[in-house]
């Protein structure tokens, strides 16, 4: 009995993420041609629109962690694990790109998106600490520091628009494809439903998730950092798959990067809110720290390569060695989370 119900919450996630990830590649595409229907930029357009689509499945299901089921720590994980994934992803992008390293055909835009990232990470780990010293603020209805975050959240769309205004093209942008006989109406409204769809099945992977952990035994923590940021972060992934199929590199990383700055400045601010005993920081474990720390790490990498001059030496390898440190700094943090949950 144990076995068939642990096979059927299983099946549940499965299918949760098959939806998820269906509904990204309509996305991505619905994305790219608003991006050039209305002559707004990739970089800009895949933080605002496919971003904050792609990463619903965390407001989603961290909402529904601390409403449904009471697990902070489940949504917490998942926004700072999804962070995590999001910098991993660009490493495998790198090695399914193949045309030189990956992050050289980032746009300037795109490395803000990640600089401004990385700020919020820290300003999330800063959080943590405050809250770790003091429990003067512990039942407030928000923290002031997530107030903050969603402040940073607003300044960093509006610096992102107005560098993707002032942007010159550049020789190394990817071309982008002809969308002549595409509808912006019907773009706008694939990208509703797509977005539509990807919420609704967050809530269930929620649901799902923390039954999973239960039956197996796992921590919150572990789940959510882990398990369940990969699950909600399947969007972001088979959306950037789908932006590179597209020839539209700038939009994948953006797309990514834009997401963590999303998590960060929105996603845990709306969690803070959801938890009606106080402050979310006061009730989420220390472990969380050390995926935040990774995060910045991670982020400052990938800034440094997007900044990196394209030269001859780099230019010649398929692959770069930033998206090697991604790779293995992800492991070594899910490793080192999995042991110390």
């Amino acid at each position: 009995m144990f076995a068939d119900s642990l096979i059927l919450l299983w099946l549940q996630l499965a299918a949760a993420g098959a939806l998820i990830v269906g509904a990204a590649t309509f996305l991505a595409r619905s994305a790219d041609v608003i991006a050039d229907k209305t002559g707004m930029g990739r970089s800009f357009v895949g933080v605002v629109m496919l971003a904050t689509a792609t990463s619903l499945p965390e407001l989603g299901t961290g909402v529904s962690a601390i409403a449904l089921v009471g697990e902070s720590d489940l949504a917490a994980g998942d926004a700072f694990g999804s962070n995590l994934f999001n910098l991993f992803v660009i490493g495998i992008l790198d090695i399914y790109w193949r045309k030189g390293p990956l992050l050289t055909f980032a746009s300037y835009t795109s490395a803000l998106v990640g600089a401004l990232g990385g700020l919020l990470i820290a300003m999330g780990a800063i959080a943590m600490i405050i809250h770790d010293l003091t429990i003067s603020v512990a039942n407030w209805r928000v923290s002031p520091v997530s107030l903050l975050m969603l402040a940073g959240f607003a300044v960093a769309i509006f610096l992102i628009h107005q560098s993707e205004r002032s942007r010159a093209p550049s020789p190394e942008d990817a071309p982008a494809p002809s969308y002549g006989d595409k509808s912006l109406a019907r773009a706008f409204a694939v990208y509703a439903v797509s977005a539509a769809a990807v919420v609704g099945a967050a809530i269930w992977l929620a649901y799902s998730a923390d039954r999973v952990a239960s039956e197996m035994g796992w921590a919150a923590s572990f789940m959510g950092t882990q398990f369940l940021a990969l699950s909600t972060s399947l969007p972001e992934l088979a959306a950037s798959f789908a932006a590179l199929r597209l020839g539209a590199p700038d939009l994948a990383i953006a797309n990514l990067l834009g997401s963590n700055i999303f998590n960060m400045g929105v996603v845990l601010f709306l969690d803070d809110l959801a938890f009606a005993e106080g402050v979310i920081w006061n009730a989420i474990g220390d472990i969380h720290l050390l995926t935040a720390v990774v995060g910045i790490v991670m982020t400052g990498i990938a800034v440094a390569a997007m900044l990196t001059p394209n030269n001859k030496t780099r230019s010649r390898s398929p692959y770069s060695v930033e998206a090697a440190a991604l790779v293995v700094l992800y492991i070594a943090a899910s490793l080192l989370v999995f042991y110390l949950s």
